[in-house]
């Protein structure tokens, strides 16, 4: 019988922590998920926090979340050989069952600042993912993987995102994690059947699930437009429930189901009891779907080469710099447009005249929101 673990996205914050300790107490947490990137802002870790990682570290239930990487920005910087070093040290530490990142490159002046945002699907990005995917491998000597997108500009990127993720994924033997929040977003942002979705992704790479809460905006441009947003405060929504039903038979090596949650949407008393009645509702879905698994994908590859000098892209790195700014300093959606249109992203793989304008407008309010920092 293959064990799904119920897991916790579990960080340095007092109110996730607070609300998953009657978890652990009942003894429900099987893992815990760590973005162990983020600890730079924290000049006093309490002790009992290491050794809560240590814990699962020893029974071979932990799995580590990147954050700042920035996988896909065009030019190799100081800041990822940096994160890789403190990967490669953290790995040595702990033993992680698995290392994942976010897919997109990280707006914003510094390597602690901005939004992940999606890339041209091309040869060379393809050849920039694989290159950086690769040094992660190495330095965490353990399967790596990617998680899905939860934002689009257009419904033909989104349509092409999973077979992206398998070419990838596959010189490494990397896995997929498929978020289903991040899929109900782009579900209800693109008036598309969520099962329709999930058909498009290398279910067989499926190794992890996250599922968490989000929020919804009215479009200032488009009035009659809501946009859904995987901000992490909320409870968890009746269709993801469904969809993580739907989703686990899917994924023959399936592994571990992660519950997310912001400690900014647990300050109350009946917030934090949603999320562990949440973490229980996901737990009763896993043990009703587990199944016999005959054969496992260790997701280790085999001899993998590194270059001796990380990929680049000049052109491509320009076209970021330039989509940056824009994003982050246009006054509003019709400034950021007319940039746009005589960019060096017009007339590129970019495709920029295809962009949804509700999700350009989203795109600026993502950039803004988070160009000073996720603090």
């Amino acid at each position: 019988m293959a064990k799904l673990c119920a897991t916790v996205a579990c960080n340095l914050d007092s109110n996730l922590l607070l609300s998953s300790l009657p978890l652990f107490a009942q003894e429900k947490v099987e893992a815990i998920e760590w973005s162990f990137d983020t600890l730079y802002g924290f000049s006093n870790i309490p002790p009992w926090f290491f050794e809560l990682i240590q814990t699962f570290s020893d029974a071979d239930r932990l799995i580590g979340h990147g954050v700042f990487f920035s996988l896909f920005s065009a030019q190799w910087s100081d800041d990822q050989a940096a994160w890789l070093e403190d990967l490669k040290q953290t790995a040595q530490k702990y033993k992680f069952n698995h290392i994942s990142e976010h897919f997109g490159f990280m707006t914003g002046e510094d390597f602690h600042k901005g939004a992940p945002v999606s890339i041209p699907f091309n040869d060379s990005t393809l050849a920039l993912g694989r290159d950086r995917l690769a040094r992660i491998q190495d330095a965490c000597n353990c399967p790596v993987g990617l998680e899905n997108l939860a934002f689009s500009y257009a419904l033909d990127e989104l349509k092409i995102h999973g077979e992206f993720l398998d070419k990838l994924m596959e010189p490494i033997n990397g896995f997929v994690i498929l978020d289903l929040h991040n899929l109900y977003c782009q579900a209800m942002n693109f008036e598309i059947p969520a099962e329709e979705l999930i058909a498009i992704y290398p279910l067989h790479r499926v190794r992890e699930i996250h599922i968490s809460g989000g929020s919804w905006e009215f479009s200032e441009y488009f009035p009659d437009t809501r946009i859904r947003r995987d901000t992490h405060d909320d409870s968890v929504p009746e269709a993801v429930f469904e969809l993580l039903a739907y989703a686990i038979p899917k994924c023959p090596e399936l592994k571990f189901v992660v519950m997310e949650q912001l400690g900014i949407g647990l300050q109350s008393e009946k917030s934090k009891l949603d999320f562990q009645n949440d973490f229980l509702r996901m737990e009763k879905i896993l043990r009703s779907k587990e199944t016999t698994v005959q054969t496992r994908n260790s997701f280790l590859p085999g001899k993998i080469r590194i270059n001796e000098i990380p990929y680049e892209d000049k052109k491509l790195w320009q076209q970021q710099i330039e989509l940056t700014q824009i994003l982050e300093s246009a006054k509003d959606y019709n400034t950021a447009l007319k940039q746009l249109q005589t960019s060096s992203l017009h007339n590129s793989d970019w495709k920029v005249d295809d962009w949804k304008p509700h999700m350009l407008e989203t795109a600026i309010a993502i950039a803004q929101k988070w160009k000073d920092g996720f603090n």
